[in-house]
């Protein structure tokens, strides 16, 4: 669970706890890492692509991959939760990149 430190009414995010099941924790993360690679050094077009890009262009490859196992985490919960199958794009990933 993500830290949060806000002040003069800008959010800061901190440093990610240690919660939660350890072992999905390092799948997810190593999840993203090889998707992350196929999405570096391959063609995909897709809104997860796009939006990892452009965290690439700003951030250190490893802050991105938890960045991208922390969405894919959400996304899982989502669709767990409200019984329905993933559709990609539905996420709004490069609207929250901005």
């Amino acid at each position: 669970m993500p830290r949060q430190h806000s002040t003069g009414g800008k959010p800061r995010l901190g440093s990610i706890s240690k919660m939660g099941n350890r072992h999905l924790r390092k799948l997810l993360v190593v999840g993203a890492h090889a998707a992350l690679y196929s999405m570096k050094f391959g063609k995909t077009r897709t809104t997860m692509a796009d939006w990892a890009r452009i965290l690439l262009a700003k951030k250190p490859f490893k802050v991105v991959a938890v960045a991208l196992a922390n969405k894919m985490a959400r996304i899982a919960w989502a669709v767990m939760v409200r019984s329905t199958a993933y559709e990609p794009g539905s996420h709004g990933a490069v609207a929250s990149a901005a």
